[in-house]
């Protein structure tokens, strides 16, 4: 059976599209850039996109279409989530009987039409379009209802509501008398102010100020996806990248190398952390400010979503009096937040607990964090060192990094320390054979650690417009959903209001896999056992998945399908 890279190339080569010696130089670059060989072809410019998209319609037998001249129903956009349509290039065009035609510049794409038929329930019939027709339609008819609604909060903010702590203090002279004339001009420090504004009541994770060619694109992360909010006009950039640099604390005449900081907001008797990361551009200063907002957070592990069983695991490998728990999963699914619940559970007068971040987030009453400093010598490995000396019965490390952090890590572990830790890794599994290849004795792990968790964050359906839906038991088949749950189920969909931002979703929950270190699992680790081999054993023990974990919580009506066809993988 032909992979999707060799059909493409089978019908480039027969129709003449490309030579052999093109074809090769763009598989090289594609292996060292990991585009997709139709963009590298014509980036390279062996084809153009006009004759690439002639040659796989008609070998192809897909018909083409300008979507342009093409009027979509507003019902038939509603078939497809807009996750997926953005995820996979891939707009609805028109629905007749049982058949949903959609539109693609990718029609090699089986995975986007297997999730599209599992979400609809239709089968899907292809028509091609450029993707930048694709594009285009996406960015008119899916952006408009969130973006005004988001630019409605924006006007509902006065900048007067926000109070900054921290004093606008320099520690560089700057010579430039125009950048402070500029940066305390009152349009530029309200302007400021309701961009960090909006971002904080919106409850976004993240705000990015980005410069593009004729203006500044502004975006909020709201429950992990990005939506952009604002434009502003391109005259500003410097003047608010430069107000963020005094409120951080930043060299305000460094325009060449990235930098970082932090500072603190004050709104509705609230504390706000916000820590900023600076970024020179081609086009400019990129700004991205991470919101920590105390009052939203929950360092709780009964509050985090988790199920009745993982929440049991982990508090009983908690109480243990030493070994490593380890958190794993990708940046922003939740791994500090869960160390931080497993610490505030621990917690005891009587327990010496001491941290070692790089930043600390999140101030804990009654536990001594370290903050990590680089730049001073102040690392990892070191800090632990010292921290070692200090008597500690409990020691998170904010993330394992490298071979000198995990050998002290373990070592503790083995030595009367109950130790905390995340790594990035995406399954539960793989981080057991991440531990070998950084270098670790399998006997040293098989030692030391007590549970594995890996975690992803996934959306919750907005309670306020939810819909119950009857899903089609092919879907329910193919999921292996055990049938006798259905009756007792609420499948729900996302709908959108003006309270959730017409995107269906209001808050995040956690979904995990958790390694438990059976009998069985430690002889694997010690036998140098394959990451599939690991599975296969602890998902016969019980192990749930990330996707079995999600499909859990879709039966309970707690999240949607497409949320957990995005987050998830599928089980082999």
């Amino acid at each position: 059976m032909y992979s999707l890279r060799e059909r493409l190339t089978e019908i480039l080569i027969k129709n003449g599209v490309v030579s052999e010696s093109q074809l090769k130089k763009a598989l090289k670059v594609q292996k060292q850039k990991g585009s997709p060989l139709k963009d590298i072809l014509i980036e390279l410019g062996f084809v153009n996109e006009k004759d690439l998209m002639a040659a796989l319609s008609q070998d192809l037998g897909i018909p083409p279409i300008a979507l342009s001249r093409f009027k979509i129903e507003p019902e038939i956009l509603k078939l497809i989530p807009s996750d997926l349509v953005k995820k996979y290039q891939i707009v609805p065009v028109s629905k007749v009987g049982n058949i949903l035609t959609v539109a693609m510049s990718d029609p090699l794409n089986v995975f986007a039409i297997d999730d599209v038929r599992a979400i609809t329930g239709l089968e899907i019939g292809m028509i091609m379009a450029s993707p930048k027709e694709v594009q285009q339609i996406i960015d008119k008819l899916y952006e408009e209802d969130t973006h005004e609604v988001l630019e409605g909060l924006m006007k509902d903010i006065r900048a007067e509501d926000l109070e900054i702590i921290r004093a606008d203090t320099l520690e560089e002279k700057v010579d430039s008398e125009k950048l402070f004339t500029l940066i305390e001009d009152a349009p530029v420090v309200k302007l400021t102010n309701m961009i960090l504004e909006g971002g904080i009541k919106a409850k976004s994770s993240d705000i990015l100020i980005e410069p593009m060619e004729s203006s500044v694109r502004v975006r909020f992360r709201i429950d992990g996806v990005l939506k952009e909010v604002e434009s502003v006009p391109k005259n500003m950039q410097e003047s608010i990248v430069s107000r963020i640099k005094v409120m951080s604390q930043l060299n305000i005449a460094e325009r060449r190398l990235p930098q970082e900081g932090r500072f603190k907001l004050r709104m509705d008797n609230n504390e706000v952390d916000l820590r900023v990361s600076i970024l020179p551009s081609s086009r400019g200063e990129k700004v991205a400010l991470r919101i920590l907002d105390k009052s939203q957070a929950m360092l709780d592990i009964e509050r985090l979503g988790f199920e009745k069983d993982s929440v049991q695991i982990l508090e009983k490998d908690a109480s243990q009096p030493h070994g490593m728990i380890l958190v794993c999963g990708p940046t922003g699914s939740g791994k500090t937040t869960t160390l931080y619940s497993l610490l505030k559970y621990v917690h005891d007068p009587e327990k010496n607990i001491i941290t070692v971040e790089d930043p600390v987030e999140y101030q804990i009453h009654g536990v001594n964090q370290v903050t990590v400093k680089a730049d001073i010598g102040l690392t990892f490995p070191i800090a632990l060192r010292s921290i070692l000396r200090q008597d500690p019965d409990v020691i998170m490390i904010g993330e394992i990094r490298d071979f000198d952090t995990v050998d002290i890590a373990i070592k503790s572990a083995l030595t009367g320390h109950l130790v905390f830790s995340t790594l990035h890794t995406t399954t539960a599994c793989g981080s057991v054979v991440r531990l070998v290849n950084m270098g670790v004795e399998p006997f040293l792990i098989s030692a030391s650690l007590r549970v594995i968790v890996a975690q992803r964050l996934i959306r919750k359906l907005c309670a306020k417009c939810k819909e119950e839906y009857k899903p089609n038991e092919t879907i329910i088949s193919k999921l292996g959903i055990d049938t006798s749950k259905i009756k007792k189920s609420a499948f729900c969909k996302p709908k959108g209001c003006r309270q959730c931002l017409e995107t269906g979703y209001s808050g995040r929950v956690a979904i995990c896999e958790i390694l438990s270190m059976s009998h069985s699992v430690r002889d694997l680790i010690l036998n140098r056992a394959r990451e599939s081999e690991i599975k296969k054993v602890a998902r016969e023990e019980g192990m749930r998945t990330l996707r079995e974990d999600g499909i859990t919580k879709m039966i309970g009506g707690v999240t949607s399908l497409e949320e957990i066809l995005r987050v998830t993988i599928a089980d082999e």
